[in-house]
């Protein structure tokens, strides 16, 4: 069973196309990141899947459950987040996480050891009496988070959920959302905070007016672009022959003999960069150091796509 089912997908809005075709398959306990600019067609994708977006074509199910024909069963197996915190800031966070236990018809008996769990998850134990108007940003989105983990549901969609936060709420949520992958969550999020994505992401779908265009793990990725990975090496016995030896290697495309380093350039998928350093250290090299590096996923993205929106 598919954790997310989507095939030839298209929404409208008027004359407007936002999605265009999208053919999307996750399966359980993934983490799938969803990338590309203002307009591309992400949260309309999402929004169908959350079963907020009924006028759509195609194909869309969620546990092997259609989501046009079965969309309150569906709702039970997604926790959604918008980008957006919501209306609830007059709550305290106990009163905003019992209110939505009880909507979730989670039994009463269960309802504080439920919500005093999601608190611990999301470290917000100490802001339970809080109003949700005085917490930050950062602390919203974990709230929101909260919110839709009461009731365990299987797949979590996430429509930029470290939008606006600062670098250690961003931080925070990338380690939150770690621990959800470790617990098998399946996850769909999206973001233009590409580098970070890659980080947390097992796939990664780059999305441009409405069309996917490329799809895969980040090796993946990088190896269709023919990305050259560049290795910075500090060597205690550097000599002429060890660089010539290094140049003939195959999978190597250049060697720079700097100041206080070797800058080799290396071809993805020709060339392992354990590989590599078995070579040098066969060469009878003692490595100093030894600092890989690799195209960001900003310079992948603009590689792949030109900007444009839906």
């Amino acid at each position: 069973m598919l954790a997310v089912d989507v095939h030839d997908l298209r929404v409208k809005y008027g004359k407007l196309e936002a999605v265009k075709g999208i053919t999307l398959q996750i399966p359980p306990g993934e983490v799938f990141g969803f990338i590309g600019p203002n307009g591309a067609g992400k949260s309309s994708t999402i929004r169908v899947l959350a079963t907020l977006q009924p006028a759509y074509e195609g194909r869309a199910k969620i546990m092997d459950l259609d989501i046009k024909t079965k969309p309150h069963l569906v709702r039970e197996r997604i926790g959604y987040v918008p980008d957006f915190f919501g209306v609830y800031e007059d709550l305290t966070a106990r009163e905003y996480l019992h209110f939505f236990a009880a909507a979730y018809r989670l039994p009463v008996s269960r309802r504080k050891a439920v919500v005093d769990d999601v608190l611990q998850l999301t470290d917000l134990t100490h802001k339970i009496d809080s109003q949700v108007d005085s917490l930050s940003r950062g602390m919203k989105q974990r709230l929101s988070l909260a919110r839709v983990l009461l009731h365990d549901p299987a797949v979590l969609l996430l429509d930029e959920p470290a939008s606006g936060l600062d670098p250690r709420a961003r931080i925070e949520m990338r380690e939150l959302l770690k621990a959800l992958k470790e617990m098998g969550k399946t996850i769909l999020i999206s973001s233009h905070i590409l580098h970070e994505l890659a980080q947390l992401c097992t796939r990664i779908g780059i999305i441009e007016t409405g069309r996917m265009v490329a799809e895969g793990s980040v090796a993946e990725i990088y190896q269709r672009l023919g990305v050259l990975k560049i290795v910075h090496v500090q060597v205690a016995q550097q000599t002429p022959t060890l660089i010539a030896s290094l140049r003939a290697l195959a999978g190597v495309t250049q060697v720079d003999d700097q100041v206080d380093r070797l800058s080799i350039r290396i071809e993805e998928g020709q060339l392992d960069v354990e590989d590599l350093h078995d070579f040098i250290h066969a060469q009878g090299a003692r490595i100093r150091m030894f600092q890989p590096e690799v195209m960001d996923m900003e310079t992948a993205f603009m590689k792949l796509t030109e900007g444009q929106t839906a």
